[in-house]
């Protein structure tokens, strides 16, 4: 059994196949400047229609975190790890989505972040990484 996948609409195809090119794209009002996640009509800041899709820097805080040992998906063999990231751009843009490349106890909230991206057919998965500065800085801070 694979992964499951989002459905790609006309909405949201540009989020899921950003990452093709290693960017992670939003949309962005073109009024206020403000991140709209998920894709919506209207801007929820100030009504606007007028919006544009745009790549940020990919790097992320570390909002919440958990640690599943229960195997939920048959494809993600446990332990892996859940979290919450607020992007560096606008931190009310949050997304649901895996840690991965390090060890659950290197974790903390507040940590630096930057997206990579995992490919199932023609959809990119964000996921995020500790910056290595966020694991080895010489005074143990993160």
């Amino acid at each position: 059994m694979k992964r499951p996948l989002p459905m790609l609409t006309d909405s949201n195809r540009f989020f899921w196949t950003s990452g093709a090119d290693g960017k992670l794209r939003f949309v962005r009002c073109t009024a206020c400047q403000n991140y709209i996640h998920p894709p919506v009509p209207v801007c929820n800041n100030c009504l606007s229609m007028e919006q544009e899709v745009v790549a940020v820097s990919g790097r992320a805080t570390l909002a919440a975190v958990t640690v599943n040992h229960q195997m939920w998906i048959p494809s993600m063999e446990p332990p892996y790890v859940v979290g919450i990231v607020e992007i560096e751009e606008q931190g009310s843009v949050r997304l649901t989505t895996n840690i991965v490349r390090c060890d659950e106890s290197d974790l903390s909230i507040g940590m630096s972040l930057e997206v990579e991206f995992e490919e199932y057919e023609d959809v990119f998965l964000p996921v995020f990484r500790p910056l290595a500065t966020a694991i080895d800085s010489p005074s143990g801070e993160r």
